[in-house]
């Protein structure tokens, strides 16, 4: 094996570089398009059959949700079954199509198409998800599982903000849906012409029937996640912290404008700290995990999840004291402001120690699986994320609609839950708490 020579050594490894292109640009087209279709869809953009703008932005959150529940367990048994990278190619060959469609839908302000279209990328996505992780340890050495996964967790958001962006700014030129259908067909090309250089990754051998029944083939891929335990309570943890992390973006506008009465611009810059934090706690993880799969960060990343997301409640609490007479608040003034730079210190702070969190729970997924049913059981991981995510919309919905509490209640109430969940994923697994005090131990050392 080739000695690694630094943090981002892989970039210049084929093994690695083509496939993170491909997986970069895959996730930010998916953001550009959703993104843009909500901005058309809010700016009152769409004919007046479609003026329910509520149902309509539920209804994108949900279609694009919704390919998970279907279709992961024939996307794990796909592949399991044949080479990752042959899959890849095609799955990006669709997205083209389906750009294309893409496009014309945006300039014909057909919000049926759009919502078809929204669909299928969920549908892309749900395909490509197994296939993500699951190549990974293929290519790469155990040594290099963390660095590598650490590079796409840090890569996967930072497409997702830097598309977020994107998709809000060019639709809102003149020409702007035109124009974002153009660069979504573009970056769909960029990302199949970089997925045809990803080298083979064939299959283990093994008779795979493939079955389209989503129930039945999930409850067989969680029983192949539980043949390690480990492996299914690591799974457990990654969908708690996408419960955990969307409870907080999905607040995120709703926070900017009436708890910090900031203006809309506010929204991204408070986004853009939480998924740059994720960004650096990602890099970090792999930093100082060195060339192993580091347990012991699992219980480092939750404690920083507890504390800053209890801190966030504390520093609203005190902003809205402070600030309560302004109004309409613009990034640059809401830094000067007491409290402000507090706020956007936890937030990113947050996203860092869920990058910290989840990167060696993927890792581990990867490394203790068997090999001839790796995608099957991210397939299954892939279906547990979805169940969560939707319970954590619902958790939302019941706390802030409900129940009436504020959204800094609100997050105090998931940092207490967080540290509940911590306590209990170390009682599920010893490992974590004793690699937790190792480390600690050696780092001091």
């Amino acid at each position: 094996m080739e000695k690694q020579q630094g943090q981002f050594y892989l970039f210049s490894q084929r093994r690695f570089l083509p496939f993170f292109i491909t997986q970069f640009l895959g996730a930010l087209n998916d953001n550009l398009f959703k993104n843009a279709l909500l901005v058309i869809v809010v700016s009152g953009g769409i004919s007046a059959s479609a003026s329910n703008t509520n149902f309509l932005t539920n209804l994108a959150a949900g279609l694009f949700i919704l390919p998970y529940f279907l279709f992961s367990t024939t996307a794990g048994q796909l592949a399991d079954k044949f080479d990752k990278a042959w899959l890849i190619r095609r799955i990006k060959f669709a997205e083209i199509v389906i750009m294309l469609v893409g496009c014309y839908s945006l300039y014909s302000s057909n919000v049926t198409l759009m919502m078809s279209i929204l669909f299928l990328l969920g549908v892309q996505s749900a395909f490509f998800g197994p296939i993500k992780y699951s190549i990974i340890p293929q290519h790469l050495s155990p040594a290099e599982l963390m660095a590598g996964n650490a590079q796409v967790g840090m890569g996967t958001f930072v497409s997702i903000l830097i598309g977020t962006l994107m998709g809000a700014w060019l639709v809102s030129y003149p020409g702007g849906a035109l124009l974002v259908g153009s660069v979504a067909i573009l970056f769909a090309l960029c990302g199949w012409w970089a997925s045809c250089a990803i080298p083979d990754a064939a299959a283990d051998k093994g008779d795979i029937q493939i079955s389209l029944n989503p129930i039945s083939e999930t409850a067989r891929n969680i029983g192949f996640a539980r043949e390690n335990i480990t492996v299914f309570y690591c799974i457990i943890a990654i969908s708690w912290f996408w419960l955990f992390g969307g409870s907080f973006l999905t607040q995120v506008p709703n926070f900017a404008v009436m708890v910090l009465h900031g203006h809309a611009t506010l929204i991204s810059v408070l986004l853009a700290a939480f998924i740059i934090g994720v960004a650096i706690g990602s890099i970090l993880c792999a930093r100082v995990s060195g060339q192993q799969v580091e347990p012991g960060l699992i219980p480092l990343g939750a404690i920083g999840l507890t504390l800053f997301s209890a801190d966030l409640f504390f520093a609203s609490s005190s902003y809205q004291l402070a600030n309560a007479s302004l109004d309409s608040v613009m990034p640059l003034a809401f830094f000067g402001l007491s409290g402000g730079l507090r706020i956007f210190v936890d937030l990113m702070a947050i996203g860092m120690f869920g990058g910290i969190f989840i990167v060696p729970l993927y890792a581990m997924v990867q490394s203790r699986s068997a090999s001839n049913k790796r995608a099957r059981v991210i397939a299954a991981n892939n279906v547990c994320n979805a169940i969560f995510m939707v319970s954590g919309a619902l958790v939302g919905i019941v706390c802030l609609s409900v129940v009436q509490m504020s959204i800094p209640q609100f997050f105090a109430l998931m940092s207490a839950t967080n540290l509940l969940f911590l306590m209990l994923l170390m009682w599920w697994v010893p490992e974590f708490k004793v690699r937790f005090f190792a480390w600690i131990t050696n780092s001091r050392g």
